[in-house]
């Protein structure tokens, strides 16, 4: 038995709770190590060998090197005390406990012994906001979206619609042309929007803040901003803003106080080395090496008011239904912290979602984020899709060791996307080939969390990283790639119909090269298959459906389904309703 590859830890993505009277247990141990894994509980302060239940505990996922074992603890008293008996393929049996590894557990020392779980307390509970099972969202870009009437505009620099992007290109979008063309979204099947920034900034991207109280006048103003909303929720469409709380504008007025004033009222609200402020050696801390972008100070109470002042002004005024939290991993712990105590005690479903391409844990506890923009399940879709640098096996062991690294209150709010503003487009890492877009849009579609669609991907936008993927939306649709689109439409709808899709358990079972995974709910299945070798691949579905039930296939591309087994072509997917 590998006993040094078992792991569990308490109060962890090993040890959660899922609401008020269900605990999850989790166990790591060595791949194919353990024949069986029995998981021992009964309340602290009842605790026996007669009182004691046990239960089997089942493999529900595998990486490379790697099993977990998973089982979920309902019980009203959840003061609970538990180990686990691991019985190894030649029979050797040991029990693991919070002291480590036992021949035989002493019932009289169990206090001292077992893990324990000592109480479900509210905020244990990691809640999201109930309607993330139902949306799909859209990410919207918005000096590239569309062009609307602003009767501010004044620009003589604009460029044309169509030209090729640069890092300082104006193009003229704004939030009218959201308005105007808010149906083509809704037609779509959109029910969330993402806006990157649209309060007053230099930039084009609009990340440098130069006055958070005020839309950039070239979007619109407070007014517009409230119309998008009204007209988005007329429509069932949730919007969601981006807070860049991390750094802002080197013109706004605080920074240009402490710039010219070196006693000024500010000068800690940045984070300054030495003074005066230098701008050329840069004695100040900043996003990445931009200058022009300095870093708050989020540990002084003064900058924490002020930006939750702030953020609680815009969800007030314009009731919006969430915030994507911008390079949300540097900003203090406890601002978030606050934060999310401010915005959720004005409306509990507003939904906050971080920015981060790393593991999240810490800031997935329910006390900051619900959840963050899904960029490691981004890089593993890239690798197996679009470049064919890994095989369905090392993607199935990706998406399991990401999976565990959360609870599953976690995993089913995440932001999950193929390319965003910050990536290059995922056809343009694909060299334009449409097949492994829409069997990765398969896969999206398929996997457990929210699916966002960054504008412009349903139609065939492609381009290489900033500037280059952020284009003028094709507002000529006879310049579409019309097979992506109608891909598109039918998938969203299929992902709004079925509650499997939405709610469902997710397993995989790699088998013959394919990529299979399997999502479960109420006694319906939905088998989401994927080929991305260079040669047919035939999986059969007959093991997953009952005697008498039916093989229904809801979308596919490159998919023949006959006598129940599939023929997937090369980098064909499909869904199988079953």
């Amino acid at each position: 038995m590998n006993v040094q590859a078992l792991c569990h830890i308490p109060y962890s993505n090993y040890a959660y709770a899922i609401n008020d009277n269900t605990i999850q247990i989790r166990l790591r141990t060595a791949k194919g190590d353990l024949k069986k894994v029995i998981l021992c509980y009964g309340c602290k302060f009842d605790w026996s060998e007669e009182s004691k239940k046990r239960f089997k505990m089942k493999k529900e996922y595998s990486d490379e090197f790697f099993d977990y074992y998973i089982y979920n603890i309902v019980e009203d008293d959840s003061r609970i005390g538990y180990y686990f008996e691991l019985t190894d393929n030649d029979g050797n049996f040991s029990i693991y406990s919070e002291i480590g590894m036992l021949d035989e557990f002493d019932d009289s020392q169990a206090y001292c012994t077992f893990f324990h779980y000592p109480m479900i307390n509210e905020s244990d509970i990691h809640r999201t906001p109930a309607w993330i099972y139902d949306t799909v969202f859209y990410q919207i870009f918005v000096e590239r979206f569309a062009k609307g009437k602003n009767d501010s505009e004044d620009r003589d620099y604009l460029v044309s619609w169509d030209s090729k992007p640069t890092p300082t290109s104006f193009y003229g979008g704004n939030l009218q042309g959201i308005i105007d063309n808010i149906d083509y979204l809704a037609e779509l099947g959109i029910n969330a929007v993402y806006l990157t920034p649209v309060f007053s900034a230099d930039s084009n991207h609009k990340y440098d803040t130069n006055d958070y109280m005020k839309v950039d006048k070239y979007f619109g103003d407070k007014d517009t901003l409230r119309k998008l909303v009204e007209h988005a929720h007329k429509r069932d469409i949730r919007i969601m803003l981006d807070a860049v709380f991390n750094h802002c504008s080197m013109n706004i007025s605080f920074f240009q106080d402490v710039i010219n004033n070196a006693d000024s009222p500010y000068k800690d609200w940045f984070c300054i080395d030495s003074f005066p402020v230098d701008t050329e050696k840069l004695n100040y801390k900043v996003f990445s090496f931009c200058n022009y972008m300095p870093k708050f100070n989020t540990s002084n109470p003064e900058v924490r008011k002020y930006l939750i002042d702030v953020a609680k002004y815009w969800t007030n005024e314009c009731n919006i239904d969430g915030w994507r939290l911008d390079v949300a991993d540097e900003v203090d712990k406890d601002f978030w912290r606050d934060f999310r105590k401010s915005i959720k005690s004005i409306n509990k479903d507003i939904a906050i979602i971080g920015e981060s391409w790393h593991t999240s844990l810490e800031y997935l506890r329910g006390d900051m984020y619900d959840s963050v923009m899904n960029y490691p399940v981004t890089k593993l879709a890239l690798d197996y899709f679009a470049r064919k640098k890994i095989d369905a096996s090392k993607f199935e062991y990706g998406l399991s060791r990401h999976l565990m690294q959360y609870g599953d209150n976690v995993n089913y709010s995440m932001l999950n996307l193929l390319d965003s503003h910050d990536t290059e487009r995922f056809l343009t890492t694909t060299k334009n080939d449409e097949n492994k877009l829409l069997a990765a849009v398969t896969f999206l579609f398929g996997y457990v969390g929210m699916p966002c669609i960054y504008y412009g991907t349903e139609i065939g936008m492609d381009g290489e990283y900033d500037p280059g993927c952020r284009k003028g939306f094709e507002w000529d649709s006879s310049k579409w790639n019309k097979k992506i689109f109608e891909y598109y439409k039918k998938i969203i709808d299929i992902r709004k119909k079925e509650e499997v899709l939405k709610k469902g358990d997710i397993k995989f079972n790699y088998d013959k090269k394919a990529f299979i995974m399997i999502r479960s709910y109420n006694n319906e299945k939905i088998i989401i298959l994927c080929n991305n070798t260079d040669k047919n691949v035939e999986v059969s579905l007959a093991k997953y459906k009952k005697k008498e039930g039916s093989i229904k296939e809801l979308i596919a591309n490159r998919c023949l389904l006959k006598d129940n087994k599939v023929v997937i072509k090369p980098d064909g997917s499909g869904f199988y309703k079953i």
